[in-house]
């Protein structure tokens, strides 16, 4: 076992660590079919579109709530908005509260979701190095039975979720909470996410060093630290820890 000179590596969750299986539309589709609405491509391209749209445009999931139950009824008006706002813009049907109430169970479990192929190897042999691991996600309290079903939770000693944390990527208060879970000082923590705004801008401005996921290879010309597999990020780990760097 190695003795790191980082502490903790954070995770994004959703596009990170795991997937839809399909795409979101593919999936809001087929629960549609039953209430009447027809599937085909040309229509899943268009919730695809009406989905990243929605998102894009929702506010960060905070609320200023502290009661549990409150809290879930935030969490699940919030994804209303944004599962209504997608059926506005592509045609909304009848008996879509019944609709809501479906996919946002199914959503809730691990069936819709498929881990990365080379995850748990990876987390498994982080641990072993010895690295705390932890997630920091705008996802919300659901993700807690998603990584049980996903059998993802037996690797994290801490899981952050906007929500509960009262701040959202990118904003640094969901950071420093994390970290608060760990005992653990910016420098002495590494986050790696799909994202280059709410992960890679969001752990820098909080002072932890990042690393991007970039599956895609969509950001081959980025001069951030990146990873296009989770197999390399033990390498990028290394390399991060040789370089020079402002924060340490």
């Amino acid at each position: 076992m190695n003795d790191p000179s980082f502490l903790v590596i954070f995770f994004d969750a959703a596009g990170t660590l795991f997937h839809v299986k399909g795409s979101v539309g593919e999936v809001y589709l087929r629960y549609a079919e039953k209430y009447g609405v027809t599937f085909t491509p040309e229509r899943v391209a268009l919730v695809n579109q009406a989905f990243q749209t929605a998102f894009r445009e929702a506010p960060p999931p905070v609320f200023a709530v502290e009661h549990p139950e409150k809290l879930k009824q935030c969490e699940r008006l919030w994804w209303f908005d944004i599962v209504h706002a997608v059926f506005y813009r592509v045609g909304m049907f009848e008996r879509f509260d019944d609709y809501f109430d479906e996919i946002f169970e199914a959503f809730g479990g691990p069936d819709l979701w498929a881990v990365y192929p080379e995850v748990p190897d990876v987390l498994a042999h982080l641990k072993q190095e010895g690295y705390e691991l932890g997630i920091i996600s705008n996802f919300d309290t659901r993700l807690f039975g998603i990584l049980r079903g996903l059998h993802l939770d037996q690797y994290f000693d801490s899981v952050t979720i906007s929500t509960l944390a009262g701040s959202a990527k990118p904003a640094p208060p969901i950071f420093h909470y994390a970290l608060a879970q760990h005992a653990a000082d910016p420098p002495e923590a590494v986050h790696v996410g799909d994202s280059l705004h709410e992960d890679v801008e969001g752990a820098t401005r909080a002072r932890l060093h990042a690393i991007l996921l970039d599956r895609n290879r969509a950001f081959a010309s980025s001069r951030v630290p990146r990873v296009t597999t989770l197999r390399d990020l033990p390498d990028a780990l290394n390399q991060l820890q040789l370089a020079p760097s402002l924060t340490r």
